[in-house]
């Protein structure tokens, strides 16, 4: 679904978090002034390497985790520094699936326990939510009467639609997927990126699929974002991204994709960057990816450069002194 030119559903701008250094220890700033917008009905995919900054985005977009800096704004409401008890009708517009589906499940609980908790916390009755809770199981491919199992009962692809009945039951607007697929089989990863596909069509959800597999996020996405080091490198339509990109980074990450056509994968360019990305607790001055960028010259050692539009009258932006389609 494409995204429409109306108010963003969510627009976060600046948005930065901190986590404390142990001990003496440095802080780490995980996120460091990411901005982007999300329209309503639109994906948008977040990738990068480990370590970037990706979960740690959606954790704090949803309040699991609190700004240190910026603001998240949801349907025009700044919603990055209200009380628990201000964001607590809110939260059931904003949901989340997480990585590994066993261990975001509780294995105490039933699964109809699982998908109720949601609505009970909302204010539902425990028989309104246990029935919409054998709704959801039906509507993500699981069968109802199942509904008293254990997590450890379900494969991982099973136990990854719980994770999604769960966070649908609130009926949200916007789900974060933080790496949704990554713990599963690659045939099992077919399924549930279809079943995303069809629940955002009949739901009218908007996504921020956050992924390191970019042929997923290819799949998936209507805009991409390119994380390093906590920054924003790269963003835009997921067509000019792909076909073009402006980032000497994003042109890594992109040429690390297999390819279905053996002889374009034998000859076409392979990029290996040198060394492994520094630690956020000390990025390198200037341009953080400077020490590992092929490119890089003087001006990218002192000076950090803006995301910026990489043309005029165009909507991709790019943070990079000599990017690749200027």
């Amino acid at each position: 679904m494409k995204p429409t030119k109306a108010e963003p559903l969510l627009s976060v701008r600046e948005l930065t978090t901190t986590y404390p250094g142990r001990r003496r220890a440095a802080p780490v700033r995980a996120v460091d002034g990411v901005s982007f917008d999300i329209a309503a009905g639109e994906t948008l995919g977040l990738v990068g390497e480990s370590g970037c900054g990706k979960s740690t985005t959606g954790r704090t977009i949803v309040r699991l985790l609190e700004p240190s800096a910026g603001s998240v704004r949801y349907d025009g409401r700044d919603i990055g520094h209200l009380s628990q008890r201000e964001l607590k009708p809110l939260r059931k517009d904003l949901q989340m699936v997480f990585q590994d589906p066993h261990s975001s499940l509780n294995p105490r609980q039933t699964v109809a326990r699982i998908i109720s908790d949601p609505l009970l916390v909302q204010g539902s009755s425990a028989a309104d939510a246990r029935r919409r809770a054998a709704e959801l199981m039906e509507l993500v491919g699981l069968i109802p009467e199942h509904i008293d199992r254990y997590p450890h009962e379900f494969s991982g692809g099973q136990a990854q639609r719980i994770g999604i009945a769960r966070a649908l039951a609130t009926s949200p607007r916007l789900v974060v997927a933080d790496e949704p697929v990554s713990a599963l089989d690659v045939s099992v990863q077919a399924q549930i990126v279809n079943l995303m596909e069809r629940l955002q069509r009949e739901l009218g959800l908007a996504y921020l699929f956050i992924a390191h597999d970019l042929s997923v996020v290819k799949r998936v996405c209507d805009r991409v974002a390119v994380m390093y080091l906590g920054r924003i490198v790269e963003i835009g339509d997921k067509e000019r991204v792909y076909a073009a990109p402006a980032h000497p980074y994003t042109r890594a990450l992109l040429s690390a994709v297999p390819l279905p056509d053996p002889v374009a994968e034998r000859t076409r360019e392979r990029i290996t960057l040198l060394g492994d990305p520094p630690s956020p607790a000390a990025p390198p001055p200037g341009c953080t990816f400077h020490p590992r960028c092929p490119k890089a010259q003087a001006v990218c050692r002192t000076e950090a450069p803006l995301l910026r539009i990489d043309a005029p009258g165009g909507t991709r932006r790019v943070a990079c002194h000599f990017p690749e389609s200027l």
